[in-house]
């Protein structure tokens, strides 16, 4: 990551926001991914597991020196004692590989809204390199899936011979059991899809959490993380074979037997917390896009799941001493009060 000099210009809530969750969630991805870049044995998957962690640990480096430099507290995050590195592997190498395509998604949408949200041209650039690096990181995850035959390829369908106008409002209805679904259009196949993906995604991970993890209350966590997730597959795969499409399967992802913990509690929760967040985003924009009613309904049915577990996630985590809180502004209550007592 280059150096990038500037006039001095303070930073702003949102840019201090942006680099502050950038740091905790770089700081979780660089452990899990030295642990996979440890255990991976495909040559070709560990120069991207390679690449990946370089960008994570490059990105802390730069935001570690700009917050000592701001005068900035820094968040406490994740060291070295929150990963087992003599821990057996976890995932298979294409698990990896799917993992590490997935963060590039994730990255790209991420750092996209992060430069959007900055002003100064010092913090513009470092986002939109993230954003570059990422794109790349996605790029080449994908060539290699592709190489290798294990990409998920999204389901085709018959490409109409003409465009169409809407001809009525039916075309947005749904929920009527009495009249004919129509049938899905492009967008809402792609965002089924994609939202089958990320759950794939979701499911190996609270397993291999669920199996590993220390405490009773994060092993719970992620037990029920594991059957949201596969519900939710279900419902977005049932909404296709409605239609005769055929949902995105897995080709050769699985977890291993091991049951000794390669992340701390506090990581694998902070982990799943990052998964849900971008779960939620994903809902918001298929729901926006799908323009049959029965469709947007049930993204706001899952997301409204989706947002109370999370909030269970982060009653774990509160009550274990393991959520960072943001930097914010001063109560201006509570300084008249303490100027009072003085």
């Amino acid at each position: 990551m280059q150096s990038y000099n500037h006039q001095y210009i303070n930073l702003t809530a949102a840019e201090i926001g942006v680099l502050w969750t950038s740091f905790l969630s770089n700081s979780m991805a660089e452990k899990v991914l030295r642990f996979m870049l440890l255990k991976v044995e495909d040559p070709d998957i560990k120069k991207v597991a390679e690449k990946a962690y370089l960008s994570s640990k490059t990105r802390l480096n730069y935001i570690e020196n700009l917050f000592s430099q701001e005068e900035i507290p820094m968040p406490i995050a994740f060291s070295d004692e929150h990963v087992n590195e003599d821990a057996p592997d976890l995932f298979t190498d294409s698990f990896k590989l799917a993992y590490i395509l997935n963060v590039g998604k994730v990255g790209m949408l991420t750092y996209s809204a992060a430069c959007s949200f900055s002003s100064r041209a010092d913090i513009r650039d470092f986002f939109s390199e993230c954003l570059q690096e990422d794109n790349t990181l996605y790029q080449e995850s994908t060539n290699t899936l592709l190489n290798k035959g294990l990409y998920l390829r999204r389901p085709y369908m018959q490409i109409p011979d003409k465009a169409e106008f809407i001809e009525s409002t039916r075309y947005l209805s749904g929920l009527n059991p009495f009249l004919q679904e129509r049938s899905l259009n492009s967008i809402e196949i792609g965002h089924l899809s994609m939202n089958i993906e990320t759950n794939q995604i979701g499911v190996y991970m609270s397993l291999a959490f669920m199996q590993t993890a220390k405490s009773a209350d994060v092993r719970e966590y992620m037990r029920k993380g594991h059957e949201i997730a596969k519900k939710h597959i279900k419902v977005f795969t049932e909404t296709l074979l409605k239609d005769d499409i055929q949902s995105p399967v897995s080709p050769d992802h699985s977890v291993t037997n091991s049951t000794v913990a390669p992340f701390s509690d506090k990581l694998m929760m902070f982990h799943y917390t990052v998964l849900t967040s971008a779960g939620i985003g994903n809902y918001a924009s298929a729901a926006a896009a799908s323009q049959r009613t029965d469709l947007a309904l049930n993204y706001e049915r899952l997301s409204a799941e989706i947002g109370k577990f999370a909030k269970d996630g982060a009653t774990i985590m509160i009550k274990h001493k393991w959520l960072e809180q943001p930097p914010g502004t001063k109560n201006r209550y509570e300084l008249a009060k303490q100027s009072n007592q003085q």
